[in-house]
């Protein structure tokens, strides 16, 4: 383990450095120009679309999509990962992360548009993502290929252990249960929903995923409002220390910076290239309709949820902040470990008794649809391979490979496993990032078609033909059914 520990480490060094979170930021930054603040302009039809329209035989509602891909983006980061960048980064990494959520709205509204512009019909379901726009849109089935198996090893081994360490860890503290129990425990679970299928992951997701938010978000507002004299002062530390001139963190700007953006990456996942395999499964009649809503997603995770959990902590002092030596420049809570504990502390500290459960369960639920999510992404790029030839097979070694990898992150070190889950998140982006920006012009097309169609007082339907978009090939073949659709949602 000490070696894993070391080779971990080493490749995280290579990987997360100042090129990745400088195409981050600017990236996201540059679709949001190039948009027009798509973010901020539709935002209430971001909201109005999001209950709108039903599921098929072949595709999920926009809501189901929306849910499956807010599983994938709130999990354990939203805890675990919120105060491991607060512990490293200080209280400024959450102004960063807020900033990397708001530009990252901008990158998920193109990345979940290609997805839906260039997805296909294959065994009777809707499939896309980042390797099927490669392919079809750039032209590179090298790199399209390249990307499938990366997601695969990032979806499948590096990143679902990170979020049963999280819950084993959680229930540790809440209830004393072994890892070794608890990780048993997920893994069964688990399988009787990923060995379901897509439909059964959309269904689960939609139930549990608005409940959990919801009831996490209401117990943060009430710890708020208790404190609520705290607030503005609370306000001016994560802002200062954001921007380096708060006298204990002035040192660590730049790691406000790199824990911000790394663990708001983590969290939201926008420009990551996970959102657009939800996005491509939903039945739509515009591609940018869950662009929109998948870019809505984004504010949910970071701006209520990662808030949520920041505000919690910091308001009550329920944190340390680690200089870059390891020596303490914060030390309020004594020598605990660094994740989901902070915000255990954080609500036992108002409700005895009730918060180290309550953040518990909470995260038991985030990171359990997180690994469902984890787990559909991995299969939609083991179709984009196999083109569903023959590919059961394949498709049980990855629920086997996932299930295996869900044990081991239980029972290992919090530090090595969440550096394996980083390190899939890297490799992911800087494929991906590239991928969109190539890109982009089909998804700023259609952004000018639809809102060119709604001043029109239509319901927008998407025509790539008219629009000079090739290889959008699922739309041109599948017209009359669209048209069949509206007609039967209207």
């Amino acid at each position: 383990m000490e070696t894993l520990e070391k080779v971990v480490s080493f490749i995280n060094g290579l990987v997360w450095n100042n090129w990745l979170i400088g195409m981050c930021l600017l990236s996201g930054l540059f679709f949001t120009i190039v948009t027009k603040f798509v973010q901020v302009r539709h935002i209430k039809e971001m909201v109005r679309l999001l209950f709108k329209g039903e599921s098929s035989e072949s595709g999920v509602s926009s809501f189901q999509a929306f849910a499956i891909s807010i599983s994938g983006r709130v999990g354990t980061g939203n805890i675990a990962g919120v105060a491991t960048a607060i512990a490293l980064g200080g209280p400024g990494a959450l102004f960063w992360m807020w900033v990397i959520a708001f530009v990252g709205a901008g990158s998920a509204y193109v990345e979940s548009a290609l997805a839906q512009i260039y997805k296909v019909k294959q065994n009777g379901e809707y499939r896309g993502g980042p390797a099927y726009y490669i392919e079809k849109g750039l032209g590179q089935k090298w790199y399209a290929v390249l990307f499938a198996v990366i997601t695969m090893l990032a979806m499948g081994l590096f990143m679902p252990g990170v979020q049963s360490n999280s819950i084993a860890l959680g229930m540790e503290e809440a209830f004393s249960i072994s890892p070794l129990i608890s990780g048993i425990g997920i893994v069964g679970f688990l399988a009787l929903i990923i060995f379901g299928g897509v439909k059964r992951i959309g269904k689960v997701a939609e139930i549990v995923v608005p409940f959990m938010a919801i009831a996490y978000i209401l117990v943060s507002l009430v710890i708020i409002v208790m404190n609520i004299t705290e607030l503005p002062s609370v306000f001016k530390l994560i802002v200062s220390s954001a921007i380096g001139v708060q006298p204990v963190f002035g040192g660590l700007l730049g790691y406000a910076v790199l824990w911000g953006v790394k663990r708001g990456i983590y969290s939201n996942e926008a420009g990551q290239g996970t959102g657009p395999h939800a996005a491509a499964a939903a039945e739509v009649t515009h591609p940018v309709k869950q662009g929109l809503v998948q870019a809505f997603s984004v504010y949910i995770d970071t701006l209520f949820v990662c808030s949520a959990t920041g505000f919690m902590i910091i308001i009550t002092g329920m944190y340390n902040v680690i200089g870059p030596g390891g020596e303490f420049l914060v030390n309020q809570i004594g020598d605990v470990s660094i994740g989901p504990v902070y915000t255990q502390m954080a609500v036992e500290s108002v409700f005895p008794g009730f918060g180290s459960i309550f953040v518990a369960i909470s995260l038991l639920f985030f990171a359990f649809t997180t690994i469902m999510a984890y787990y559909y992404i991995a299969e939609c790029n083991v179709a984009y391979l196999t083109k569903d030839n023959g590919n059961k097979w394949l498709i049980n070694v990855l629920r086997i490979a996932l299930l295996g990898a869900v044990l081991f992150g239980a029972v290992q070190k919090a530090e090595v496993i969440w550096g394996i889950g980083d390190i899939g998140v890297a490799l992911m982006a800087y494929l991906n990032i590239v991928a969109i920006v190539l890109l982009r012009k089909p998804a700023l097309v259609a952004l000018k078609d639809y809102e060119e169609q709604k001043k029109a007082g239509l319901d927008p339907i998407f025509d790539p033909i008219k629009l000079g978009i090739k290889n959008a090939d699922f739309w041109v073949e599948c017209a009359d059914e669209i048209d069949d659709y509206v007609e039967n949602i209207n």
